[in-house]
């Protein structure tokens, strides 16, 4: 049945991150407005279901595109030896791979996941990649990140903050765990700007997309939303506003195929010098 593809507007983009910050507001799983604890439950049961086929099924759709995304994405972070590399919502762990080569043998990534099943699924690739074995795993909410304040060099987060409830808190999460001069990385699926070629986006995300997912993962609902999840989430200087009302500096991105995905970029401020105490008079 043909229906008409659907952006969300600029203030229902807002009104949603909004709501998300009360605890009694509802949340979006996809257009569906569902509580936020069942947001929760329904992203660890999409996740569970696609996790086998994740990595074919986006390399197929995306046509591998997301891989040079990512590659590109990672490469903006300029990571050193030696770095520290927290990786939110890593799933099965490309851009920890990534990350992993970037900061050599010395370095440290950890991957963080809600979902066990999509970290399970991409063990044995992290594993065989160079320095792989720097890679650690962490099963958590991105929402309260059980790890110390600034201890990483940098954070980074592939397509996975549209699906975390209250994103600004995860955003706000990346922050706190950042050293000083961190840097964040958010990559994630945009509005792509030519008229035309997005009419065939959309064409191809709400219609050709789910038939593939029925036909080789057996699961059509699983890819409705995910391209209802993009068109929910904030356009890129939406986004950057975001991340300078957290507190990072120095926000930039870049759009990348005509904008279906964007590369964001921040910095944690360094620290300001601790101001001298004055000697007592009087």
């Amino acid at each position: 049945m043909w229906k008409p593809f659907f952006w969300l507007s600029r203030a229902g983009r807002q009104q949603q991150l909004e709501n998300a910050l009360q605890q009694d507001e509802p949340a979006y799983f996809g257009f569906e407005s569902v509580t936020q604890d069942e947001k929760t439950t329904k992203v660890i049961r999409h996740f569970d279901s696609v996790a086998r086929h994740y990595d074919i099924m986006n390399t197929l759709l995306s046509f591998a595109i997301h891989l040079i995304w990512k590659r590109i994405a990672v490469n903006m972070l300029q990571l050193q030896q030696g770095a520290k590399v927290l990786d939110v919502c890593g799933g099965t762990g490309d851009l920890s791979i990534l990350a992993a080569r970037k900061t050599g043998p010395t370095g440290k990534v950890v991957l963080f996941d809600l979902n066990w099943d999509m970290m399970a699924a991409g063990y044995d690739k992290v594993r065989k990649a160079k320095n792989g074995h720097n890679v650690a795993y962490v099963q958590g909410n991105a929402e309260k990140i059980g790890l110390r304040a600034e201890t990483f060099d940098a954070a980074m987060v592939g397509f996975g903050i549209r699906n975390v409830t209250r994103m600004k808190l995860g955003f706000e999460e990346m922050f706190r765990v950042l050293k000083p001069g961190g840097k964040i990385l958010c990559l994630e699926f945009s509005k792509p700007t030519a008229p035309v070629f997005r009419w065939l986006y959309d064409f191809y995300s709400f219609y050709i997309m789910p038939w593939l997912g029925e036909v080789i993962v057996g699961s059509r609902q699983a890819y409705v939303h995910l391209p209802e999840s993009i068109r929910m989430f904030p356009m890129p200087a939406e986004l950057s506003k975001m991340l300078a009302d957290i507190g990072f500096r120095k926000i930039r991105y870049r759009r990348l195929t005509n904008g279906i995905a964007v590369a964001h970029i921040a910095e944690k401020p360094a620290a300001a010098k601790p101001t001298p105490l004055k000697p007592l008079t009087g």
